[in-house]
């Protein structure tokens, strides 16, 4: 195997990229250095688990493999691969399911609804209830969350009647997705704002941290319940699904399907 850098390597590194031969300087460097060495260490690994995981190889084969948990290859690489997998413009589909594509879909049909140039993270929660046989939608209606309860509660310009039952009609009819390209006779697809990315991008973490292959409606869910400080999170906890409660809902509901078929997500 090729030897890594050894430590005289590193320590002349050190000195050549310090601006100043003075120890703390030195030390600042020294410091900048072994980040970008943690952060290249858990890039090369991470892109390797991704590998793996796309051929097939199971989290137990790749804990093993590692000396590790399964547990503790979730937390450390949902994250990485989460991050490549979601991009800042046009997130990644092909891993989510039928209904988790309709209720991205339905996203962008509330955002343009409300007149929105973009699909921000409130209208993913308003396209879950585009689904209601989805496991977020149920888990939803159970904790007393209807989309009309949402609606209300948002802080955004509502739409007219007219222009409400039309998506409410269409929502379930789109499976495509938000942010992808429209093709000849649909309407311009509006690319995600910040917020939804970074809920995306959660929901792929958490259904990489409970071992699944696909994203459904429940990881959107909690997707957009993963930072609390967020403002969907804020809203769904003042009305009445927190994200613990919803997060035992969940898995819950995903017990009781079959043992060995994806659920209705």
């Amino acid at each position: 195997m090729t030897p890594p850098p050894s430590l005289q390597d590193l320590i002349d590194i050190v000195y050549q990229d310090a601006p100043t031969q003075d120890l703390l300087d030195l030390l600042v460097t020294a410091s900048a250095t072994v980040s970008q060495l943690e952060a290249v260490n858990d890039a090369l690994i991470g892109h390797f688990v991704d590998r793996c995981r796309r051929d097939g190889r199971t989290w137990s084969q790749i804990s093993t493999a590692l000396g590790v948990s399964k547990q503790a290859v979730h937390k450390r690489f949902s994250g990485p691969i989460a991050d490549r997998l979601v991009s800042q413009t046009s997130p990644t589909l092909e891993r989510f399911t039928a209904r988790g594509r309709s209720a991205l879909a339905a996203a962008g049909s509330a955002a343009r609804d409300l007149r929105q140039e973009r699909v921000g993270a409130e209208h993913l929660l308003l396209g879950l209830f585009a689904e209601p046989e989805g496991v977020a939608a149920k888990v939803l209606t159970a904790m007393d969350v209807t989309r009309a309860r949402v609606v209300a509660a948002l802080p955004l310009p509502k739409p007219d009647a007219a222009a409400d039952d039309a998506s409410q009609a269409s929502d379930a009819s789109q499976a495509s997705g938000a942010g992808q390209a429209s093709g000849a006779g649909e309407p311009q697809r509006l690319p995600y704002a910040p917020d939804a990315v970074a809920a995306l991008r959660d929901a792929v973490a958490e259904a990489l941290e409970l071992g699944h292959n696909y994203i459904g409606t429940e990881h959107i869910l909690l997707g957009l319940l993963r930072d609390p400080d967020a403002p969907v999170a804020k809203l769904l906890e003042q009305l009445g699904a927190s994200a613990p409660e919803s997060r035992v809902r969940i898995s819950e509901l995903l017990r009781g399907y079959a043992s060995g078929t994806a659920p209705a997500s």
